[in-house]
């Protein structure tokens, strides 16, 4: 996951003053409790679930409130200490700045400059940290510890009086001794185990070449032993690159992530200008691409104008890789991301419905790009961010801005609700990359991005679960829209549901001068179902108008539905049970057949 801006929590007046300090030093937004705090970025209304949507999305939360509040907001979402961000404590008066979890994970550097800047005390509780002021799992920017797995052994000898042998430059700026536990700094690979850690300096820039569906596994034994002939650690390897137009290529994209690594693309004009550095230039490459080299010119590119290089290009039949040395670790990382594009379904707009992965995909964002009413439902989420907002009726420009942007290098989250896949922007995502020139599809670039689809509650999975359980059995979706689905195809489809007796959910039942379609669609059903079928009428779902009500489907009336209602019909096995709650909504499966098939037999 991206490393995300941390976010700053104030829950009162008597804490803003400490907030924005912080939110200063950190250049950092504020998130303010609605009532309680006057000058915010962005307000939310609970601070419980506020702080757990942030924590679940992977931002660093920072409290400016008791600890006890962030712990009751996280507790319930805690699962991996490997992978959870930062939360940070601190009282209105800004006197202590306590980490409460991610400690090895940035918590106890981020406490210490936050205390700097207050001038308080970072109350940090972890042992490495109190007892030798270092975490040997958290090593400094740019460099790569090989066996972190092997770092709670080491820090258990150390803590017992053990003084480290040291070998190579000394990045913690502690005492060395005589061991019997080493801790190594090197470019080259070492023997690692419970007793020995490895720091590689990530000096190295991989640069990468092939030709079009090169097999992942070709690049990879290629990239693997030219690091063995050269002697060079996989972890002292900073990023992998190459041209522009290899950004889809999966060879490279899986070389990144075996790697662990990100992977930069640069335009042919950008690796043109390291040609006077290139060991092997190429007419026959830049008469192909516009560039005298791929693999020399990209590992240079990134490695930067002091960097030299330390493997020249190598190849095979199908790959070419070649390795730059800068002077010291890589941390700015030139060149541009391949671009992403994340298509996520938010549900109907409460917070609680949206999922954790999409709450993830939306934080990581560069930009948002939706109708705006969906926008403006993610609240706090969505505040501070580059946003595009495009009226209803306006999906194709929508998704084909959304792609653009992506291919320029940027992370860009096209916002759905419900489930972006169904009946939404996720089809013609994938229609307009599928589209050739003539048929106005997307650039070229565009058609290199990631893209990466996440699911969300739909309209007709909130809609069941408040009635009860409609879609216990065969159901389908028709949506009774005429402006992208011809009306013929639209009246057989709801002849075939009524004849098959599937629970049906209306979709886009009615619109202002759309109005004789749900009627059709009633009068069709009641061919082949009773009148007294359940009729489900849900509203606004998970927002404060929601509104439920049930009808028998002989009395279901247009002017009772508006765009912004989903209608849930039963089959003729659907049944409306009065319970202790109220009427609930059901359709049998079959399951009592089967019992009295049990008894009989």
């Amino acid at each position: 996951m991206a490393t995300l801006t941390p976010i700053i929590l104030c829950l009162s007046r008597a804490g803003e003053a400490t907030a924005h300090r912080v939110a200063t030093a950190l250049h950092a937004p504020v998130h303010g409790r609605e009532g309680r705090v006057a000058r915010a970025d962005a307000f939310f209304p609970n601070a419980l679930d506020h702080a757990r949507m942030l924590f679940q999305a992977g931002h660093p939360v920072i409290g400016v409130c008791a600890a006890g509040i962030l712990v009751r907001a996280v507790a319930p979402v805690l699962a991996d200490k490997h992978t959870e961000p930062p939360v940070i404590a601190i009282p209105d008066d800004g006197s202590t700045v306590i980490p409460l979890l991610g400690g090895h994970h940035g918590a106890n550097r981020l406490a210490k400059q936050i205390a700097e800047t207050l001038q308080s005390h970072a109350a940090v509780t972890t042992a490495g940290d109190v007892s030798l002021g270092i975490a040997l799992d958290e090593p400094p920017a740019g460099w790569r510890l090989a066996n972190p797995a092997d770092a709670k052994p080491v820090m258990m000898a150390l803590l017992g009086g053990q003084k480290p042998i040291i070998e190579g430059e000394n990045i913690w700026r502690i005492e060395a001794g005589k061991g019997p536990v080493r801790l190594v700094t090197s470019e080259a690979p070492v023997e690692t185990g419970p007793d020995v850690l490895a720091y590689h300096p990530q000096r190295f820039a991989l640069g990468l070449g092939c030709v079009r569906g090169c097999d992942a596994g070709e690049m990879w034994e290629l990239v693997q032993e030219s690091l063995r002939v050269a002697n060079i650690a996989p972890e002292a390897v900073a990023c992998v690159a190459s041209l522009d137009l290899k950004a889809d290529e999966p060879a490279m994209i899986e070389t990144g992530k075996r790697l662990g690594v990100p992977f930069r693309v640069f335009t042919a004009a950008e690796l043109e200008a390291e040609a006077g550095r290139l060991a092997n230039p190429s007419d026959v490459v830049f008469a192909e691409v516009g560039c005298h080299g791929v693999a020399e010119g990209a590992a240079l590119a990134v490695a930067g104008p002091e960097a030299m290089l330390a493997v020249e290009k190598r190849k095979t039949l199908n790959a070419t890789c070649a390795l730059a040395r800068a002077p010291e670790p890589v941390v700015e990382l030139s060149g541009r991301p391949r671009g992403k594009l994340s298509i996520v379904g938010i549900g109907p707009g409460q917070h609680s419905w949206r999922t954790p992965e999409a709450s993830t995909l939306i934080a990581e964002a560069e930009e948002l790009v939706g109708y705006g009413l969906y926008i403006d439902l993610l609240g706090p989420l969505a505040a501070g961010k580059k946003r595009a907002d495009f009226p209803l009726g306006g999906e194709e420009d929508r998704c084909r801005y959304a792609l653009e942007q992506a291919g320029k290098g940027r992370n860009v989250a096209l916002i759905c609700s419900g489930d972006a896949g169904i009946y939404a922007m996720g089809a013609l995502v994938f229609e307009l990359l599928d589209r050739g020139p003539e048929a106005l599809g997307v650039s070229d670039a565009a058609k290199r991005v990631e893209v990466v689809s996440t699911p969300g509650v739909s309209a007709l999975q909130g809609a069941a679960a408040r009635a009860g359980a409609p879609l216990g059995h065969d159901f389908c979706a028709i949506s009774l829209s005429d402006l992208l689905t011809p009306r013929a195809d639209i009246v057989k489809r709801l002849k075939a549901a009524a004849e098959g007796d599937f629970v049906i959910a209306f979709y886009n039942p009615v619109s202002k001068r759309r109005r004789m379609l749900l009627a059709e669609a009633r009068d069709t059903l009641l061919e082949h179902r009773p009148a007294d079928t359940p009729v489900m009428l849900a509203s606004n779902l998970g927002r404060p108008q929601e509104a439920l009500r049930y009808v028998g489907l002989a009395d279901l009336q247009v002017d009772d539905v508006d765009m912004l209602t989903v209608v849930l019909v039963g089959s003729s096995n659907s049944r409306l049970a009065e319970l202790g709650e109220g009427p609930r909504m059901y359709t049998p499966r079959g399951y009592a057949r089967k019992i009295d098939g049990d008894l009989a037999g």
